[in-house]
């Protein structure tokens, strides 16, 4: 209980950014479809979303270093409430894509500074409950942003408002805290190839998880919309998709710490494929097999990102691992670049189905990958433990470090 008071401003903050910038990402698909934004444009601000993402990665840790914990958080909060505000004012896709990229800025940013602020005041005995409050209250965060978009009306002044609202409140809890800043730790060094030397199936693996996670976030309001479903019922649609992969977190753990890690990765893309056909075909079986859907194909795709990053792991030295993170962050948000776009494209061209066999061909893809990579070296003797890992910043290996140690 003292552990989780002495981190309550921070988890606080946590939640409210999920809730406010979180909530933003489906609201604007909704709200696109109504303005009448092409499938394309909306697919443009799931790109640029991105765009952002990797811009507040990199530019964070020498923003904290050069201004200090707060005044940073309060800028990067700042920048994604402006974002936010600045919808209804301009409904053009190019602005609403910079107005995504400096909501991506601030995702990113802040996510830094709580996981540095939190990296800096965990200890070696308190590091693992520390870690297992803040995954849930991020999961659980997550969730509420993909409900929030059944009560929140699209393309309207008050949703946007309540969002901006909900993001401003994030500022309190962490800047008000009495507790002393921790000193700013040096930022890693962004070495994009070194998860692609220590094990291509895993660079392989996150650019999947980064093309898979952003094409259904970004796009799968859309997709609901296409085969019929009201805004109430994406969000559950949505929803169902986080849930089922919060599940599997501890199956699939058990599994890849038990099993070849390859093999385990392999099965999962197996299973992806098939979910992906399954939520196509669930159209025709009424809401209930479409939520089903959803919460399956969650729960095969969404742990493909920690499976990945824990077999990179295997093969890495103590002293590289945080640059080993900041570079399977770099290979996902590659992938998550370019996969909104390129979803919203095929529905527009081909239907709603376009975009899930965009992503069955990736999963299939990183099969025959697998099986090549299985042929070409044996698995490594000794394995790190599988955790859950969150994919918020360039710093979150230094929280996971010693989940993380042989």
């Amino acid at each position: 209980m003292r552990l989780l008071i002495s981190f309550a401003a921070l988890f606080v903050s946590v939640a409210l950014l999920q809730l406010g910038l979180g909530g933003v990402v489906p609201l604007d698909a909704l709200s696109g479809a109504v303005l009448g934004f092409s499938a394309s444009e909306i697919g443009m601000l799931g790109s640029a979303h991105f765009v952002g993402f990797f811009i507040g990665c990199w530019w964070a840790p020498r923003l904290m270093g050069e201004v200090g914990h707060s005044r940073a958080f309060a800028a990067f909060t700042a920048a994604g409430t402006i974002g936010i505000l600045a919808h209804m004012m301009i409904t053009n896709p190019y602005a609403w894509a910079v107005m995504r990229m400096s909501s991506g800025v601030a995702v990113a940013g802040c996510y830094t500074i709580i996981e540095a602020w939190l990296q800096a005041k965990v200890t070696n005995e308190t590091r693992g409950r520390a870690m297992g409050v803040y995954r849930v209250v991020d999961i659980l965060g997550s969730l509420g942003a993909q409900l929030l978009i059944g009560v929140l009306e699209p393309a309207a002044y008050v949703s946007y408002n309540l969002l901006a609202l909900i993001c401003c409140a994030a500022l309190f809890p962490l800047v008000l805290s009495k507790a002393e800043a921790p000193e700013t730790g040096p930022a890693p060094r962004l070495r994009p190839s070194l998860a692609w030397h220590y094990s291509p199936l895993a660079a392989a693996g996150v650019v999947v998880s980064g093309i898979t996670g952003a094409a259904f976030r970004m796009v799968g309001p859309l997709y609901g919309l296409a085969v019929g479903l009201a805004a109430d019922r994406i969000a559950l649609f949505l929803a169902a998709y986080v849930l089922g992969g919060a599940v599997a977190q501890v199956p699939v753990g058990w599994l890849a710490d038990k099993f070849d890690r390859r093999v385990v990765l392999i099965w999962l893309s197996v299973a992806s494929t098939l979910a992906c056909a399954l939520t196509v075909a669930s159209v025709g079986g009424g809401v209930v097999a479409i939520f089903l859907a959803a919460g399956f194909f969650g729960f095969t795709t969404f742990p493909i990102y920690s499976v990945s990053a824990a077999h990179a792991h295997d093969f890495a030295e103590q002293h590289e691992r945080v640059e080993l993170s900041a570079s399977l962050m770099f290979l996902y948000a590659v992938g998550a670049i370019a996969s909104p776009i390129i979803a919203s494209v095929l529905i527009e061209v081909f239907g709603p189905a376009g975009m899930f066999a965009f992503i069955a061909v990736a999963h299939i893809l990183l099969v025959v990958f697998g099986i090549i990579r299985m042929r070409a070296r044996p698995a490594p003797g000794t394995r790190t433990r599988y955790v859950y890992v969150p994919r918020t910043s360039f710093l979150i290996g230094r929280l996971l470090r010693r989940n993380n140690k042989d």
